[in-house]
């Protein structure tokens, strides 16, 4: 089959992560796959085995969503988006999918819904029409009221087939952050969890004995940063700082400034983190979907410290349905004092790692054998 995966990252990088790791166990079953994205460019992620189909970029100012942005940090305009819009419905077009999914529409990027629904009609008047399926975590930022809820709804019965949530519906379920109706929980299809081949322990002992402290590829987490470097200046331990975001550079020297003196690594994203988690003693993060499922593979004890910036309470969701794991805690942000940070860690540590608990972690796999049933008609 061929399948189309459309996805815009805003802020962070994650949407684009998952739709990624979605797009390659389709390329990994035999199958066409490209994705589509609207976000900046993201080099730090794998590419292998999808085509990629980039829109014009644009970016969220910070946390202000309804703000876009450009490749050089200027505000959008409408010819610019209907440049989105048109090089989307080119691509659709050409390529004549069997399968469009659009990563987390119509639940979400209300933004970006005019060309959303464009791609969408466009699809639903193709000749032979595509199967159209929304791919969404585990955890929804919850509607603001409930029109909002109610035109997702709306949207979901006219053009779509199926909804694809990838969570594990034994600990989390999505009306624990959306209000489900019995029309759109006849749409789910719960896949368990999409998340990347579990990574080997790192060949060089990179980050052993470590607090590895990460706030994923984004440009987001300085004040946890800072406050993790007070906190390494009262630890017996090494820690490290992974920093991302575009800005990345300035943030690194403006941190090591701040670090003058200690014993600390300060340095950019890295494509081995996940190896590094194996032999670290802790790791101190947000809590975004896929550092979440990092944690839970590698089975690091962890101090999660969600992203709750602009009111955002996605990640806080997230950490409490994992705090009941052993050595998993919570240090919400408006917390995050170093002296506070440093006794999780330690507790966390004491605890010991975690080994796996028998989670649904298939969720990129199962996801394509639900599409193939859906293309037959047997789901």
């Amino acid at each position: 089959m061929k399948v189309l995966i459309a996805v815009t990252h805003l802020l962070g990088t994650g949407h684009l992560s998952r739709a990624l790791t979605l797009g390659r166990a389709f390329s990994e079953a035999g199958h066409q796959v490209w994705v589509m994205s609207g976000g900046r460019a993201a080099p730090h992620l794998v590419f292998t085995g999808v085509e990629l189909i980039q829109l014009p970029p644009i970016a969220s100012d910070g946390t202000n969503f309804t703000r876009l942005l450009n490749e050089d940090g200027a505000e959008v305009g409408a010819a610019y988006m209907q440049a989105r819009v048109q090089r989307a419905i080119s691509a659709l077009s050409e390529i004549a999918p069997d399968v469009l999914i659009t990563e987390l529409y119509p639940f979400g990027r209300r933004i970006l819904s005019d060309e959303f629904l464009a791609l969408l009609r466009a699809a639903h008047d193709m000749t032979i029409r595509p199967r159209i399926l929304c791919s969404i975590r585990d955890i929804l930022a919850p509607p603001s009221k409930p029109s909002k809820a109610e035109r997702a709804e709306e949207v979901l019965a006219h053009f779509y087939d199926a909804v694809l949530v990838h969570s594990d519906p034994h600990i989390t379920t999505l009306s624990d952050s959306w209000p489900v109706t019995p029309k759109v929980d006849a749409m789910l299809r719960y896949t368990g969890y999409v998340a990347p081949p579990v990574a080997l322990p790192h060949p060089d002992n990179e980050g052993k004995g470590e607090v590895v402290v990460s706030a994923g590829g984004g440009s987001v987490g300085q004040a946890l940063f800072e406050c993790a470097i007070e906190a390494a200046n009262q630890s017996d331990l090494h820690w490290r700082l992974l920093v991302g975001g575009r800005d990345s550079a300035a943030r690194i020297d403006a941190l090591r400034a701040k670090a003058r003196g200690l014993e600390i690594t300060i340095e950019g994203v890295r494509p081995d983190f996940r190896q590094m988690l194996h032999r670290a003693a802790a790791s101190v993060s947000m809590c975004g979907y896929n550092t979440a499922l990092d944690l839970l593979q590698t089975g690091v004890p962890s101090v999660m410290v969600p992203f709750d910036d602009g009111g955002e309470v996605e990640q806080t969701l997230r950490a409490r349905s994992l705090a009941h794991q052993p050595a998993m805690e919570i240090l919400p942000a408006s917390e995050a004092l170093p002296d506070r940070m440093v006794g999780l860690v330690d507790k966390v540590i004491a605890e010991g790692r975690r080994h796996d608990g028998g989670l649904q972690m298939q969720g990129a796999l199962r996801s394509v054998e639900i599409v193939a049933q859906i293309l037959e008609g047997t789901r």
